[in-house]
């Protein structure tokens, strides 16, 4: 393995101990590296903590004068809520750094290069870009368009079904696939159903961990006319998670009033045919630096948020079981497509065993379109 490349994956492997944490700035880790030693190497903890960069570099200390530094993705040059890393890599003496990745947001932008260059640093990029813009596809997502990455998950049958006739569903899969998504919920800014579910399985919408701890992620409801009841599990259960309810002007507003009594924050939402707009949602949510919504709604308005082009990531659990029944719901339901031409293609596909459970894990393409 080239040199370069082993001391990314180092560094990218670092990043990833952040993930959940650091919305909404990307994902990063620091190695510094004097004569094929690692001096001093960190992980970007939390927005508002010190980069990985700055950590990296104090760990290193007068060991950073002349190494290199990787990093994967571009030192920022601008002062957010903490000062720019090229000003602190300059100050430190390091003679090169590689990196995997331009930083995309506007304030960066190859700036933080330039001015590592500018200084007479030497800098690569590129070292495992892929692989660096898979792990910060949040950030890429937030930073770029102003909007949340949406991952969806569906736990199934092997007819496509999520509960039976009677709207059963508890449990379609195991133990181990349930756990997987409470990591899931804990690396997640929010999570997001449709009144139909709070309705039907009266959930928590907690990440509860086996070792103990995790982080609640928001919960947010889609409720067009406040149907939420003020006694629900996740309006009494203890967390340190908000809700919010977003509504129509369809709702009630005594009811809208009796719901914020309960520490439910309400949010009035435009609306299409009736229904919460979506993607004005999306982008209230992204005002609010909310970088990650995991989607665990029922089929309508998974395929709401499909058709509208608002899903970046599929998380389909698949249970070794047949319901059958033209009444029993599915994960998608909606009008549906016409041809099969105009349907969904899911590329990028990974799959993970859980005991029998099977978890596919992919990136819908609108008809049509490609990621490749």
């Amino acid at each position: 393995m080239d040199v370069d490349d082993r001391f990314m994956w180092m560094a990218l492997d670092l990043a990833r101990q952040g993930r959940g944490r650091t919305s909404p700035n990307p994902l990063v880790g620091a190695v510094v590296v004097q004569e094929s030693e690692v001096v001093g190497s960190a992980y970007h903890q939390a927005a508002g903590l010190p980069h990985a960069e700055i950590i990296a570099l104090k760990k290193a200390g007068e060991k950073a004068r002349g190494a290199t530094l990787y990093v994967n993705i571009e030192p920022c040059s601008h002062h957010g809520r903490t000062g720019p890393c090229t000003e602190a890599i300059i100050k430190a003496g390091i003679s090169r750094v590689v990196a995997s990745m331009q930083d995309p947001n506007p304030l960066v932008l190859g700036s933080g290069f330039a001015r590592l260059r500018e200084a007479g640093i030497k800098v690569k990029e590129g070292v495992l870009e892929h692989k660096a813009r898979r792990l910060n596809e949040v950030f890429i997502k937030y930073i770029t368009t102003g909007l949340p990455f949406v991952g969806l998950k569906v736990a199934m049958s092997l007819d496509g079904k999520i509960g039976t006739m009677r709207g059963e569903s508890h449990w379609i899969t195991g133990e181990k696939a349930r756990q997987y998504v409470h990591r899931l919920r804990d690396q997640s800014d929010s999570i997001m159903v449709g009144i139909e579910t709070v309705l039907k399985d009266d959930p928590r919408l907690t990440a509860r961990m086996d070792s103990g701890g995790g982080k609640d992620p928001l919960r947010i409801i889609v409720d067009s006319t406040a149907r939420l009841p003020i006694d629900a599990r996740l309006i009494e259960s203890s967390s340190s998670a908000g809700t919010v309810l977003a509504v129509t002007d369809q709702a009630s507003p005594e009811k809208c009033r009796m719901l914020e009594t309960k520490g439910v924050e309400v949010l009035t939402m435009p609306a299409i045919k009736g229904r919460v707009d979506l993607k004005a949602l999306m982008k209230k949510l992204a005002e609010r630096e909310i970088s990650t919504v995991l989607v665990e709604g029922g089929g309508t308005l998974n395929y709401s948020m499909l058709e509208q082009s608002l899903i970046d990531k599929l998380f389909i659990f698949i249970a070794p079981l047949i319901i059958g029944g033209a009444k029993s719901p599915t994960a998608f339901s909606g009008t549906g497509i016409e041809s099969l031409e105009k349907a969904w293609s899911v590329e990028d596909i990974e799959m993970k065993q859980f005991d029998r459970d099977l978890l596919l894990i992919g990136y819908p393409a609108d008809p049509g379109q490609s990621r490749s």
